[in-house]
């Protein structure tokens, strides 16, 4: 596969809030790393809680945010043709075949947490068939799991895992088409230290991995009335008044937040926001004008919908996004990260700044990370809590 070259970006964070005191911080993605991935070249993308990939069309924003929800797939065990469904646009346009035809990508992240920062990297074999052929998990310079391709014949790659005991690795093949770092809690023992430090690191990888959600609002699937059914919100917020009608009664606290951040984007004065059936198992949302008005959520214009939309991902949680968050770990151990594609898309000045600062306190609170690209970030300047990761074409 291509070396990667230098990096490429340059990075002006403004600090993150820390995390409380007296408690380790919670598993979280802080660096993504685009060694050779579609534009990217030896690029190291650090992320804070808030965070805005900005740049020129071109310059990787969007691919940077299906790199990191390929990584989050791979975290949660999916396979690497779901992860990767078209591969052949992941190799870097200019990388050459090797002797035996072969092209890939590198890609990879840094969790920190409890244990540290623990850096996962991994090569994927892209032609001509989908394969890991190598990936490392390390923590303070230690190797804690290594794999290789060995036999291009057979369908696994050789591991090799720190055990530190009577014998100082522990070797045995694994699949090509998953991440090893995701099996190890299903093959290592965990009765040395050694042993029990691989399984933590790679535990604070996939627990900061999962319970990602994409997210990227698209207003003409919003309009209609849609079947009433689990309640969970899309990725495109295509059920968004089925959801409405969910979090309206099961919570009136976070209800009432969203109604005021609605107030604040909407033209028009908004006192609810509610879904009601329509007939045929459907239900519709409407803004409550506060005077015996509701004006149906299809009148509104492409901003406001996607205004509420990304308020009300904000101001939700994993039980309500669809996502595959880790059940086996408790909702006060781990955090929601939200990726949106296009933030400032078709937002007024107003509404991109109530976004952000609804974004900046969700954020400050622990729980929330968000990673939005955005076409300029001259307008984010004062918001504090922003780290703001620049992107070129060159």
């Amino acid at each position: 596969m291509t070396p990667a070259s230098p990096p490429r970006q340059d990075t002006a964070p403004h600090p993150a809030p820390p995390a409380a005191e007296g408690r380790p911080g919670l598993p979280r993605v802080t660096e993504l790393l685009l060694s050779a991935f579609a534009g990217h070249r030896g690029a190291r993308l650090r992320l804070g809680a808030l965070t805005l990939l900005t740049g020129p069309s071109g310059s990787g924003k969007t691919t940077a945010l299906r790199a990191y929800e390929a990584l989050a797939r791979l975290g949660g065990g999916a396979e690497l043709a779901e992860a990767f469904p078209e591969p052949g646009a992941c190799v870097p346009e200019r990388a050459r075949v090797d002797a035996q035809r072969r092209r890939g990508f590198r890609i990879g992240c840094t969790a920190d947490g409890p244990e540290g920062p623990v850096r996962l990297e991994v090569a994927v074999q892209a032609e001509p068939e989908l394969r890991i052929v190598g990936e490392r998990l390390t923590a303070d310079g230690l190797v804690l799991l290594r794999t290789a391709l060995r036999d291009p014949g057979r369908r696994t790659v050789q591991a090799a895992w720190h055990t530190a005991g009577a014998t100082p690795v522990t070797r045995a093949p694994l699949p090509d088409d998953r991440l090893g770092t995701a099996l190890l809690p299903l093959r290592v023992a965990g009765k040395t230290p050694g042993q029990r430090r691989v399984l933590a690191a790679a535990e604070q990888m996939v627990v900061a991995l999962r319970s990602v959600f994409p997210c990227d609002p698209r207003p003409e699937r919003m309009r209609a009335p849609v079947p009433a059914g689990s309640g969970r919100l899309l990725g495109g917020c295509d059920n968004l008044a089925d959801v409405l009608g969910r979090t309206r009664a099961e919570c009136g606290r976070r209800h009432a937040l969203l109604v005021d951040a609605v107030r604040a984007g909407c033209a028009g004065p908004v006192a609810d926001l509610l879904a009601e059936p329509c007939g045929a198992g459907l239900v519709r949302a409407l803004l409550d004008r506060g005077d015996g008005t509701r004006t149906e959520l299809r009148r509104l214009g492409d901003g406001e919908l996607r205004y509420t939309a990304l308020a009300l991902v904000l101001l939700t949680g994993p039980g309500v996004l669809e996502l595959d968050a880790p059940g086996e770990v408790p909702a006060a151990l781990r955090t929601l990260t939200v990726l949106a594609d296009g933030l400032d898309g078709a937002l007024d000045p107003a509404q991109r700044t109530h976004l952000l600062h609804l974004a900046a306190r969700m954020c400050e609170r622990g729980h929330l990370r968000l990673t939005g690209a955005v076409s300029d970030v001259s307008w984010a300047a004062r918001v504090p809590g922003v780290t703001v990761v620049h992107l070129n074409r060159d």
